[in-house]
């Protein structure tokens, strides 16, 4: 049976003077998943528990009882990690509460530190061949740190809060250090299509990274996305709803509440959770409605974050709003909302939800919300009516639920005048399909399909380069060559693309490796590139290399004064009209600028949006094909570029005039981009072909970024210096 280690902030247990197991949704989860894997728990376990004998014996108990593994913190990490980082910063921006974010940068120390923490303690737990499962915005750092540890290890990913839209995302100072933290794994699941979206298209504006509808690619790398939106414990509720007990209290509330409809909120007192706004629809139709003996609204409002003055607030908010409306709206036989600031037991609960004609469940952002699905399920005779925010994920599966918009106010309470009206034919009607669903679609279902998914990823589905990788014996006609050359593209395959051109002057490790190929005698290096003439001799000119500008047109040896032109006779009739193309696509697409060189016009737009870049490069490109279709260019559409240039030039057309020129024994060229692609397909009995990126490609090899190629190139140069000395 293969191990799974589930990985959550909490530990499922209540630790008082005995230990003892606690209920929850993840809970019930794991049990119904129980047969299929060899399960271990990791996770904190609650409260600052410094003494360290006490330590032990709590490790050593729940380990042997339940196989949990706790995580222990002090009160500082706490407050930085949990009360800080996890619960005042991260929470409220992915709920859409950007107002209530804070940010202190030592809860962010706190937060990595925690992290570290959890990936110490799963490393020990882990072997070969286990899956690791990790859950929510506490960790969302954790799963990059287990892969660097293990790259090979199984790791999946579960945000059980919405994730919110770009505009939101960015804005929190750790966006980029979370979005790869988050990367490492193997599969991130959702609750619905729309987080999901939200994320691929962060990933997309933060990070540059492109991704498809199920997967995102970083390095050579895919992360598998998919959405799974999470049940209740369905056979809990189904076993209550049998029990005596649960039948006495339903027949008593019923007795209490005789003649009246009952109108059911339950929550954890929380922000997020619209409060307030279900007040001011409840006042509105109360209006409407006039004093009432025969309504009643039971609000459950379970205490949350007391210490937090936010939560205190929203506590004195609520009951002043309250105590307005029952003052208004009582007479001397009702109160009209019955408020219970406390939880209820399990029973009390079903119970009520069993009671209630309506449930009004109106956050203004929720992940899921499980109290839909859980008054659902205690419908047993199909009947009773579901308020339902629009903003809950919920939403998207409880179709026949009457879906409002939690700040429309006014809609709210014309949602609650219509379920109090509707016909209990058409309440059977919309409940009965919607408790079928819930009652299969359980919390054991949700588990079993995020792991059937994480199971059935395979190392081949992840890794996406599938040409040979680049390793040292493809070297060996360079080792007892007389005279060999090197044709390397400058930007993408030496040194890394950057959003301003100028930004990618060599730095030091580019520097090392210049040194490196200069002082290799009978070695030929000719660096190519898109580049005006200008910048390569800014940059390049004291190296002893042949420098290749504008793909081609311009070349000059080291120590020439003056560049010299391959084709002189080129025909570039065709530049000025696709130069003002160009620039009126610039003028419509903010972030995008044309540059004119001598034999091409290149339209760059990486500090475009990069959705809309890419569709507007689109289209540019297809313009391009027909107006030039009988002009001798070529059209590439590159990394955020679109480029016009000269058929009669390429790098290809260079690299094959040197090697005739010279008799090389032995050539390796190497590049990232389509202009680079006339380099591969030319045949020589000894040359090496070099694509850096995970694009298809005619090259015999590839490696994955800039930074991997120069490491490569300077141990073959050590090996090749070695063969030659």
């Amino acid at each position: 049976m293969r191990r799974l280690i589930n990985v959550s902030n909490r530990l499922p247990i209540t630790i008082g003077k005995t230990i003892r197991k606690s209920a929850g949704g993840l809970v019930t989860a794991m049990e119904g998943i129980s047969h299929d894997f060899d399960l271990r728990w990791v996770g904190w376990a609650g409260g600052a528990i410094t003494d360290r004998r006490r330590r032990q014996e709590i490790e050593r108990k729940i380990e042997a009882q339940y196989r949990y593994y706790p995580i222990f913190l002090s009160k500082k990490e706490i407050a930085g990690y949990y009360n800080g980082f996890a619960n005042a910063s991260l929470w409220p921006l992915l709920h859409y509460m950007a107002t209530y974010s804070r940010y202190d940068k030592s809860w962010f120390d706190d937060y990595c530190n925690v992290n570290s923490c959890f990936a110490e303690k799963t490393l020990e737990l882990a072997r070969p061949n286990d899956m690791v499962w990790i859950h929510d915005y506490h960790l969302l750092l954790l799963p990059a740190l287990l892969r660097k540890a293990r790259p090979g290890l199984k790791i999946g990913f579960f945000l059980h809060t919405p994730f919110p839209s770009y505009e939101l995302f960015r804005c929190h100072p750790n966006r980029d250090e979370l979005l790869w933290g988050i990367l490492g794994a193997d599969l991130i699941g959702f609750h619905t299509y729309g987080y999901l979206r939200h994320f691929r298209s962060t990933a997309l504006r933060l990070l540059g990274l492109e991704s498809q509808m199920d997967h995102i690619i970083h390095g050579n790398r895919k992360t598998f996305l998919g959405v799974y939106p999470i049940g209740i414990n369905a056979a809990k509720f189904q076993q209550e709803l049998q029990t005596q007990n649960f039948h006495n209290r339903l027949a008593r509330y019923r007795k209490v509440y005789k003649d009246k409809k009952i109108i059911l909120s339950v929550e954890r007192l929380d922000y997020t959770k619209g409060i307030p706004r279900r007040l001011d629809a409840i006042e509105i139709f109360l209006n409407r409605y006039g004093p009432c003996d025969d309504l009643v609204f039971i609000f459950i409002s379970v205490p949350s974050r007391g210490e937090v003055q936010t939560y205190r607030d929203l506590s004195k908010t609520v009951e002043l709003k309250i105590s307005k409306i029952n003052g208004k709206f009582s007479t001397i036989t009702n109160i009209p909302i019955h408020f219970m600031h406390k939880s209820v037991n399990f029973s009390e609960l079903c119970a009520l939800y069993a009671l209630a004609d309506v449930a009004l469940v109106t956050p203004l952002m929720d992940g899921m919300n499980l109290v839909a699905k859980e008054y659902i399920a205690c419908r047993k005779e199909k009947s009773g009516v579901l308020i339902l925010s629009e903003f809950a994920g919920a939403a998207q599966e409880l179709f026949n639920a009457l879906v409002v918009n939690p700040y429309d106010v006014n809609q709210v309470a014309e949602a609650l005048q219509l379920a109090l009206d509707l016909p209990e034919n058409e309440k059977r009607y919309l409940m009965a399909p919607m408790r079928e669903s819930v009652m299969k679609n359980d919390a054991a279902f949700w588990a079993r399909s995020f792991l059937s998914s994480l199971t059935h990823i395979t190392r081949k589905d992840l890794t996406l380069i599938a040409t040979l990788k680049l390793s040292l014996p493809a070297f060996k006609p360079f080792w007892r060559s007389r005279r060999t050359a090197f044709f390397l593209d400058y930007d993408g395959t030496l040194c890394e693309l950057h959003d301003k051109p100028s930004d990618a002057y060599p730095h030091e490790d580019i520097k090392k490796l210049f040194a490196m190929l200069s002082a290799l005698k009978n070695l030929d290096v000719y660096l190519i590139a898109g580049r005006k003439r200008e910048d390569m001799d800014q940059w390049f000119s004291g190296y002893r290399f042949i420098l290749v500008a504008e793909h081609g047109y311009f070349y000059k040896g080291p120590g020439d004064s003056a560049w010299k032109t391959m084709n002189p006779t080129a025909d570039l009739s065709w530049m000025p009209a696709v130069t003002n193309i160009f620039k009126d696509f610039s003028a419509s697409t903010p972030g995008s600028a044309v540059e004119v060189k001598t034999t091409s016009v290149v339209w760059h737009y990486r500090k475009s949006d990069p959705e809309f870049g890419a569709w507007k490069a689109g289209e540019l490109a297809g313009e391009l094909h027909e107006m030039l279709s009988n002009q001798p260019v070529a059209i590439y559409r590159g990394k955020k570029i679109v480029e016009v240039s000269s058929l009669q030039l390429s790098k290809g057309l260079v690299m094959e005039h040197f090697i005739k020129l010279h008799h090389y024994d032995a050539v390796l060229c190497a590049g990232d981009d389509e202009t680079d692609e006339s380099m591969f397909q030319l045949e020589h009995e000894n040359l090496i072909s070099v694509k850096v990126g995970s694009e298809e490609t005619r090259a015999d090899f590839t490696v994955i970024d800039p930074a991997t190629f120069r490491d490569f190139l300077k141990k073959a140069l050590k090996k090749i210096s070695r063969h030659k000395a």
